[in-house]
């Protein structure tokens, strides 16, 4: 038995192998029995805590410092071993691969967390949690591609010409992808400066609905009819938007024409007889009621009252109200409304030609 661990296998015994094994299950071993017990305990303390954030800590502990610390003991252990050159430096190639890739994965878990938290605190909607997820994904972009140099810096890669070569590269593809940039810029005004949220019912142009999405590119909105419309962010930032979600109140202006038959008392009934109806409703805050011109066919009136609310169902049931009971009381009170010009046209022509016929016909007679 000796004799067969003392053989030697690339300048290394049976023995050293076993023990290089055996110190590998062992420290894995050894790091469960503690990751329990530490992790454990830990996890019961902050569990008292009101944050989340000894949790994620916590959490990015178990899952990127632990495994970590193993492969390195790992490591450690198989460079006792005599190894040919060759070998050491793949192991050491392979150290690099895995120090970056942990790195780079507990440096985008740390920003996620510390975005996260910041949303959080800010006291932000989970639609705007996820429409974070876009800038996080180019942030986690960036990280990898800084890990990569780094990787190849390690490995001996002339650094500086790769970036001076995709310096160029990317002057090229910036002017070729202009369109694409821009969408992209217009993401990030669209998360700083919040024209519009997830959520709510925004006009612009000519196109109007509900945002159900804000991607990096475009942001789809759901419109009155039901279908699904794509715009462009880019689109979206340079056409005017109203944001309906936001109004805090409705503003009514309506202007009721009455006759030029009614009496002069009437008229100047009517302004306080509007003031009456509008303030008798719920939710109708009353502005104002005037004569506000004397058109050709018609006497006009304007009226404005307020709804302090943006409610756009209780807005029309509350105008209805008030324009039925208006002309109920103008009829009540023998008050006309005057029809359109179109209307009292079409009256003269009709009376011109009865006249026209009643003058044919109204002959003197011949003997």
């Amino acid at each position: 038995m000796n004799d067969y661990l003392n053989r030697i296998y690339f300048n290394n015994t049976v023995r050293d192998y076993l023990l290089v094994f055996a110190a590998i299950i062992i420290t894995w071993i050894v790091l469960q029995i503690l990751k329990r017990i530490i992790i454990t305990s830990v996890k019961k303390l902050t569990g008292r805590s009101k944050t989340n954030i000894d949790d994620a800590l916590i959490s990015g502990f178990e899952k990127f410092l632990v495994p970590y610390i193993y492969i390195l003991i790992n490591f450690a252990i198989i460079d006792q071993l005599k190894l040919s050159a060759g070998v050491n430096k793949v192991i050491n190639v392979a150290a690099t691969i895995v120090t970056v890739y942990y790195g780079a994965r507990f440096i985008n878990h740390a920003l996620q967390l510390s975005l996260n938290l910041y949303m959080q605190r800010r006291g932000e909607p989970s639609s705007r949690v996820l429409q974070m997820n876009g800038i996080l994904n180019i942030l986690k972009v960036i990280v990898w591609m800084l890990g990569l140099l780094f990787l190849l810096d390690n490995l001996g890669f002339e650094v500086t010409t790769i970036i001076t070569g995709l310096g160029i590269g990317g002057i090229a593809i910036a002017l070729a992808a202009q369109n694409i940039l821009g969408d992209l810029f217009s993401y990030f005004v669209i998360f700083f400066d919040k024209p519009f949220e997830i959520g709510d019912f925004v006009v612009a142009g000519d196109k109007s609905g509900t945002v159900e999405q804000i991607g990096i590119k475009t942001s789809r909105i759901r419109t009155l009819g039901g279908e699904e419309l794509v715009m462009p962010n880019a689109e979206l930032v340079k056409t005017p938007i109203h944001n309906f979600k936001r109004q805090e109140k409705r503003r009514v202006v309506f202007n009721p024409r009455v006759s030029y038959n009614t009496a002069p008392s009437l008229l100047r009934e009517i302004p306080e007889l509007l003031k009456q109806i509008i303030s008798s409703k719920e939710n109708a805050v009353f502005d104002r009621a005037h004569l506000a011109s004397l058109g050709e066919y018609f006497i006009s009136y304007e009226v404005v009252f307020n709804i302090p609310t943006a409610d756009f169902n209780l807005y029309m049931d509350l105008q209805q109200s008030i324009y039925l009971e208006i002309i109920e009381t103008f009829k009540a009170r023998n008050i006309e409304f005057a029809m359109s010009n179109k209307s009292v046209m079409v009256e003269k022509d009709m009376t011109m030609e009865k006249d026209e016929e009643a003058s044919k016909n109204d002959k003197p007679l011949t003997t």
